[in-house]
């Protein structure tokens, strides 16, 4: 088992834990309804970063294949190359395939599931594309 104390002290000293900002950055992406400039990420992300840590983020995102920019000005504008919703089932997957004893893992994920999500997962294996209540409302 992995030593948690250096992200206890992160999280103690009000650093975010590894991974975190990006997560912030992806976030204030996906809630934003155009691509954003490094200065209009910065401004959807709480607490007081540095312009050049968001830039910093935003360039390793884009490295990493998760945004494409656009040439905005000076600079460049933002945005994700796919939605949240494939990008935490892509996270999944991998995790999935990482481990190794895929039945054991898939039990206990579904062992652990609310009576709602059983539900929903229930409605996509019987062949429903979309859950109920998510029928006609946004986007796919």
């Amino acid at each position: 088992m992995a030593d948690r104390g250096g992200d206890e002290a992160q999280e103690a000293s009000g650093r975010r834990a590894r991974g975190e900002l990006e997560g912030d950055v992806l976030a204030a992406l996906w809630a934003a309804d155009s691509p954003q400039t490094a200065r209009e990420v910065r401004e959807r992300l709480p607490g007081d970063l540095a312009y050049t840590t968001v830039l910093t983020i935003l360039s390793r995102l884009y490295d990493k294949g998760m945004l494409v920019r656009h040439r905005e000005g000076r600079g460049y504008a933002y945005e994700p190359t796919r939605d949240e919703a494939s990008h935490t089932a892509r996270r999944m997957h991998t995790l999935l395939e990482g481990g190794s004893d895929r039945e054991a893992v898939l039990a206990r994920f579904v062992s652990e599931l609310s009576a709602q999500d059983e539900h929903v997962l229930q409605q996509l294996l019987s062949g429903h594309d979309e859950p109920e209540n998510k029928r006609g409302h946004g986007k796919r």
